[in-house]
């Protein structure tokens, strides 16, 4: 690998984990009670636990954020689908 493209991908390293610290502010005082309706009243220790994970994830928080989801999405898998599927019959 190059010195240049070594160095480019330090920048945009840099760049993402700086915009991610500045958006993990934003969503764990205001974005968090939006997303998902259970945390609307966390604690201040909760909302630290919540921003390292927050600036790693911000492009998909930012995408629900902006999408205005309420509720978190209801996993599916086999078991659930079974489940379902027992409870029409």
């Amino acid at each position: 690998m190059s010195i240049v493209v070594a160095i480019w991908i330090v920048r945009f390293v840099g760049l993402y984990l700086t915009l991610g610290a500045l958006f993990a502010l934003a969503f764990v005082t205001r974005g968090v009670g939006r997303i998902d309706p259970v945390a609307r009243n966390a604690s201040l220790g909760f909302r630290v636990l919540l921003l390292p994970g927050s600036a790693a994830l911000w492009p998909l928080l930012l995408k629900r954020w902006g999408l205005g989801a309420g509720a978190p999405p209801t996993e599916r898998n086999a078991h659930r689908d079974r489940a379902s599927e027992r409870g029409r019959k």
